[in-house]
């Protein structure tokens, strides 16, 4: 494996911003990269629909990061990728939902405001905590506070805008 930089970087111009504006949890399936079509950083294509779980996000307190973790001596480079997120309002049907979320290991898509879509988890899928909040005074969260973490060998892909809600890519459900 080659180690040799190819390219440099301009600034760029202003007029990105931050924010995730949807997560989609994708039950895991340890073949969704090995039958995807990845271009460079990008999957351009799945092998065939597969279902994505849309949870729509509103507010600031929603963070979606990377960190590459390296160890000289051992000779090993990995991503850790993290990313916390709130919803708003406890109830029976999501706290199932949430129960199941964090028994297994789904991946993670992250969509931001830029319309860049990213998926976490791609080969190992990611680990989800769920706690509930119910603050005491009247203004405060009623809700649940999400956490996941993936680990992997690469940062996490970007996903092809066009594959998203595709019947021949990621199929999203979106919730009541």
């Amino acid at each position: 494996m080659s180690c040799d930089l190819t390219l440099g970087r301009l600034e760029q111009c202003l007029g990105n911003v931050g924010g995730i504006k949807a997560v989609y949890f994708v039950n895991y399936d340890e073949d969704l990269i090995s039958g995807a079509t990845v271009s460079g950083e990008e999957i351009t294509a799945l092998a065939g629909a597969t279902p994505a779980f849309k949870y729509e996000l509103k507010g600031d307190n929603n963070t979606f990061e990377e960190t590459n973790e390296k160890s000289r001596e051992n000779g090993t480079s990995f991503w850790n990728q993290s990313g916390a997120i709130t919803l708003k309002v406890q109830d029976k049907t999501a706290q199932g939902e949430l129960k199941l979320m964090s028994y297994g290991r789904p991946h993670v898509i992250v969509e931001d405001y830029n319309g860049n879509y990213r998926l976490a988890g791609a080969l190992n899928g990611c680990d989800i905590s769920v706690s509930t909040d119910t603050g005491g005074a009247m203004g405060d969260l009623n809700g649940y506070n999400i956490t996941f973490e993936g680990k992997e060998s690469g940062m996490s892909h970007f996903i092809e805008s066009s594959i998203m809600g595709d019947v021949a890519g990621f199929v999203i459900t979106e919730g009541v």
